[in-house]
C-alpha cells in the first residue's frame, strides 16, 4: 500500500519510470530516446527504472550507462513495482510508460504540454481517442475495448483508454492513494482513487500510435489478467456504490 507522505518534500520537475523485467535491450533504445525528448522539455528530470526482485538480466548494467536510477521492486506483480515506484519518486510530475518500446518516447513533449498547459492531474496517451492508433491483434483489440469500456461505465472514469499505462500523473496525488491491485488492474484502480480523493480530477488524452514491443516477448498471462481484472471491477464498483 502506498500512502502519502506529507513532509516529503518533492523536487521540481520530471521523473520519467520504466517498470522492467528482462527488457535490457529495450533499455538499451529507450533510455537515450527519452533523454533527447524529455532533454527539450527545459525541465529538469530525472530517469527510474523499476525492476524484478531477482533481475533477470543486465538491466542494472544498462541503466548506469545512461544515468538511470535502478532499484528493485518491494512487492510482487505489476501492481508491486508500480506501488515501488511511486513510494520511490522525488519529482513532482511522474511519467511512465512501458520498457518494451510500445510506448515512442516522442510522445512525452505533447503529454508534458497538455499537462501543464491545460493544468491536468493526470494525462494518459491514449490508443482510443481521437487520431490514435494500436498494432495489436484483433482479439486483443476487442478485448481491451471491452475492459475499457466496462471499467468506464462502472467506475466513471471519463477517458477512452484506461487500460494503458503511457500517462503522466500529479505526484503529490499518487502519493496520497492507497493502492492494492497486484496485476495491470492497478491501472484502473489508481484512477478511479485519484478521483475519488479529487473531486475536480481532470483527465487528458493525447492520441499516440501503440507499437510492438522491440525485442523480447510479453510477459502478460492471459488468464490471471482476465480474472483479475473481473475480480477487481466488482470490488471497485462496490466501493463506488458505497461512496
Amino acid at each position: 500500500m502506498v500512502k502519502g507522505n506529507k513532509e516529503e518534500m518533492l523536487k521540481e520537475g520530471l521523473l520519467v519510470v520504466l517498470l522492467a523485467y528482462k527488457e535490457a535491450e529495450n533499455l538499451d533504445v529507450l533510455l537515450p530516446q527519452i533523454m533527447d525528448e524529455v532533454g527539450g522539455l527545459g525541465v529538469d528530470y530525472g530517469m527510474l527504472v523499476v525492476d524484478a526482485a531477482t533481475p533477470g538480466d543486465n538491466s542494472e548494467e544498462v541503466c548506469n550507462k545512461y544515468g538511470a536510477k535502478y532499484i528493485n521492486q518491494e512487492d510482487p506483480g505489476f501492481g508491486g513495482a508500480f506501488r515501488t515506484a511511486i513510494k520511490y519518486a522525488d519529482r513532482k510530475m511522474f511519467l511512465i510508460l512501458d520498457a518494451d518500446g510500445s510506448h515512442n518516447p516522442k510522445y512525452i513533449p505533447s503529454m508534458y504540454e497538455m499537462f501543464v498547459n491545460d493544468k491536468c492531474d493526470l494525462v494518459i496517451g491514449s490508443r482510443y481517442t481521437k487520431g490514435g492508433k494500436t498494432f495489436d491483434s484483433k482479439s486483443s483489440i476487442v478485448m481491451s475495448k471491452m475492459l475499457n469500456t466496462a471499467f468506464r461505465v462502472c467506475l466513471g472514469i471519463k477517458a477512452k483508454d484506461i487500460s494503458t499505462d503511457f500517462r503522466l500523473y500529479d505526484t503529490e496525488q499518487l502519493k496520497k492513494v492507497s493502492l492494492q491491485n497486484k496485476n495491470y488492474d492497478v491501472l484502473q484502480e489508481v484512477i478511479f482513487k485519484l478521483q475519488r480523493n479529487n473531486k475536480r480530477f481532470k483527465i487528458g488524452e493525447v492520441p499516440i500510435s501503440f507499437e510492438k514491443r522491440i525485442f523480447g516477448e510479453s510477459k502478460r498471462h492471459l488468464i490471471p489478467y482476465i480474472i483479475s481484472y473481473i475480480k477487481s471491477l466488482v470490488r471497485l464498483t462496490t466501493m463506488r456504490i458505497r461512496g
